[in-house]
């Protein structure tokens, strides 16, 4: 079997049942012969400072019963749109279709000729009033999209992997340190061994005070009054800002960012601008790498001053990060480091061994997944640290809160036997309180042959009131969304679309299918 289609898509990649089989690409191409497929792919980006696209040309190719990117070609790197607002602070939805079209018109790209995407709103950006209604706008125009609204912890990862943080961990056998300072947060990520395993947020970032070419603040955050008030200045719309002014307001963040990068106990002061938890900073890092519209200054690849602090805040963190003790390199990706190049499909079929109920569940599109480090290798599972490592693998993508159901994918080890599968779910079922309390379904993917079964106890014996699916011969990634077809009626199985976050081949650890 191959690829379910939601028969919407009107580009090259289009789903035609014959035969009682599902095709894609173009009709009458089946998955089964084909060996490769080209995809045109866009990424939007919208931040709260800087809006922009990457349109790419995306060549997979079989591995076994499932397609990898093999190749990735940029088509069109979008100018960089200073984020519109309208008079009230929200971001101006109007004006960034229109920005939008021209990027279209620019790449010589049909919006209906968009086989897949992703569109993250991040920063202050997903905080404004109608960020969620920008990005169904703009995913309902751009074609079959995996749309996200970045939190601080996801930005953050986002970034230290579209940076290179992560692949430069690993070739480097280094600690590194990517700083992603944004027009209205900085996220701080350490990398070990290809993983992020440190990180926060603070709010610190060029736009929380904007002024015009005759510097009069024309948009200030609370944070950029909070930072005024502490250097004595006392700014409000239309007033003009002095030179003095905006040195000391950066010279003042550069010292809450540089505090929350290299120390563990924070001042007061600067404890109270982080977004997450504060970092252990057991140990300073080998390297150090910059990302976000502040870092085109610190690598000097911008020298224009778009009314904003960005140059300012440039020199006082280059200036306390000189004398810290790590090697500051360049990143492979600056202000484009978060920016979605595209979105990957990778074909799947899961087979007899699933459960789900009611079959009205499916279909089901566009769930995030989560890939837990589940302690399952003991005989005897403990249900608490199984809570625990769903419960953190939830926050990790911002997904703890339970708005939202999720795919979650394990690795069983082991016996299935009734004790240990009763321990297992009964962990599950724990770590995702928050979301099955909302009533959303539980979705669970493994990689092995034993999804019937663990759906069946969830069911059963643990008498789960919320719908549920449980597949298997499924492997998945975090960054990964999934859609899962209905059961086919001839074969029983269920057909699978994973979409993966696709960052260059230079940044993605070597591996083309990241």
């Amino acid at each position: 079997m191959s690829v379910e289609d939601d028969g919407q898509s009107t580009g090259t990649t289009q789903g035609a049942p014959v035969g009682g089989r599902v095709f894609f690409s173009n009709v009458r191409r089946s998955l089964e012969v084909e060996d490769e497929i080209l995809l045109i792919s866009v990424g939007v980006d919208i931040g709260s400072s800087t809006s922009h696209l990457v349109f790419s040309r995306l060549l997979l190719e079989r591995l076994d019963n499932r397609y990898v990117v093999s190749k990735r070609e940029i088509v069109h790197e979008s100018d960089v749109l200073l984020t519109p607002y309208a008079a009230d602070q929200s971001i101006d939805a109007a004006a960034l279709r229109v920005f939008i079209d021209a990027q279209y018109d620019m790449a010589k790209v049909d919006p209906r000729a968009i086989d897949t995407g992703a569109l993250i709103l991040t920063g202050v950006a997903v905080r404004r009033s109608n960020a969620r209604a920008i990005g169904d706008l703009f995913a309902a125009q751009a074609g079959k999209f995996v749309s996200v609204s970045a939190g601080d912890a996801l930005e953050t990862t986002l970034a230290a992997f579209g940076s290179g943080a992560a692949a430069r961990s690993i070739r480097e056998n280094a600690r590194v340190m990517n700083v992603d300072i944004g027009g209205g947060t900085s996220k701080i990520a350490v990398c070990e061994g290809g993983a992020v395993v440190d990180m926060t947020a603070i709010d610190v970032g060029a736009r929380i005070i904007s002024f015009d070419r005759e510097g009069r603040v024309t948009r200030m955050e609370e944070a950029g009054k909070r930072f005024a008030a502490a250097v004595g200045a006392s700014l409000e719309i239309g007033m003009p800002v002095s030179a003095g002014v905006l040195e000391r307001v950066a010279e003042h963040m550069a010292d809450r960012l540089f505090e929350a990068m290299t120390i563990p106990t924070l001042s007061p002061d600067t404890a109270t601008l982080l977004r997450l938890e504060a970092m252990q900073n057991a140990r300073a890092p080998d390297v150090i790498t910059f990302s976000g519209g502040v870092s085109e200054y610190i690598y000097q690849r911008q020298s224009e001053n778009f009314g904003d602090l960005g140059p300012h805040l440039a020199n006082a963190i280059k200036a306390r990060v000189a004398s810290w003790g790590p090697r500051v390199e360049q990143p492979d990706q600056g202000i484009r480091a978060t920016v979605v190049g595209a979105s990957q499909y990778t074909i799947q079929v899961s087979g007899s061994t699933i459960f789900v109920a009611p079959m009205n569940t499916l279909p089901l599109r566009n769930l995030p997944a989560i890939t837990p480090a589940l302690p399952l290798a003991d005989e005897d599972l403990d249900v608490e640290r199984i809570a625990a490592a769903v419960r953190t693998a939830l926050r990790r993508l911002d997904l703890h809160e339970g708005h939202q159901a999720v795919a979650l994918c394990y690795h069983w080890e082991g016996a299935a036997m009734f004790a240990r599968l009763d321990a297992f779910a009964r962990g599950l079922r724990a770590g995702l309180s928050a979301i099955l309390e909302r009533g959303l379904p539980l979705i669970l993917v493994g990689d092995g042959d034993i999804g019937g079964l663990v759906g069946i106890h969830f069911h059963e014996e643990l008498k789960l009131a919320n719908p549920i699916v449980s597949i298997d011969g499924i492997v998945l990634k975090e960054f990964d969304f999934i859609d899962i077809g209905a059961m086919l009626e001839l074969s029983g199985a269920v057909p699978v679309v994973i979409k993966s976050l696709v960052f260059p081949t230079s940044t993605a650890l070597g591996r083309t299918d990241v």
